[in-house]
């Protein structure tokens, strides 16, 4: 099964890559490695935004994780050059969430990325991975993600 038959299943259509917001670039190939530039939660032109343990359930977290993920899978195949036959496997997800100093639940938010990625990409979604708290992200946004990819 293909990650774009995958996708279709799921009922998600990868946007276009998003633009970077600052002085930095989206990705960068080193190797066989791709590492994403952070990835914030956003739906479309809304942005996804709050803090977790004041505004924002577990569950409305873990969307906004999702949501970063998409993004994230729109960067990898732009590394790809829009050709999913190179990717190889996920190697490590590294998720921000906004949130308050008594909020313990990070993990849980960022399963909703790692969840959808094992769900788009099998095994080859694995990943190593940190979960830790922000006191804010950049546009209040709820969650930031980067991650790491091997391609051919």
């Amino acid at each position: 099964m293909t990650i774009d038959t995958r996708l279709a299943e799921l009922g998600i259509t990868l946007p276009d890559a998003p633009a970077p917001a600052a002085n930095y670039v989206p990705f960068v190939q080193t190797g066989n490695q791709v590492f994403i530039s952070g990835q914030i939660s956003r739906n479309g032109a809304t942005l996804l935004t709050g803090k977790l343990g004041h505004d924002l359930d577990v569950t409305a977290g873990a969307a906004a994780a999702q949501a970063c993920a998409v993004a994230i899978l729109a960067q990898v195949k732009a590394a790809c050059g829009g050709d999913w036959s190179r990717f190889v496997r996920m190697v490590k997800l590294v998720g921000f969430v906004n949130s308050t100093a008594d909020f313990t639940d990070q993990p849980r938010v960022i399963n909703g990325a790692s969840d959808f990625l094992v769900a788009v990409l099998g095994d080859a979604g694995r990943h190593a991975r940190s979960a830790v708290s922000a006191a804010s992200l950049p546009l209040g946004v709820a969650v930031e993600i980067e991650a790491v990819f091997e391609i051919a």
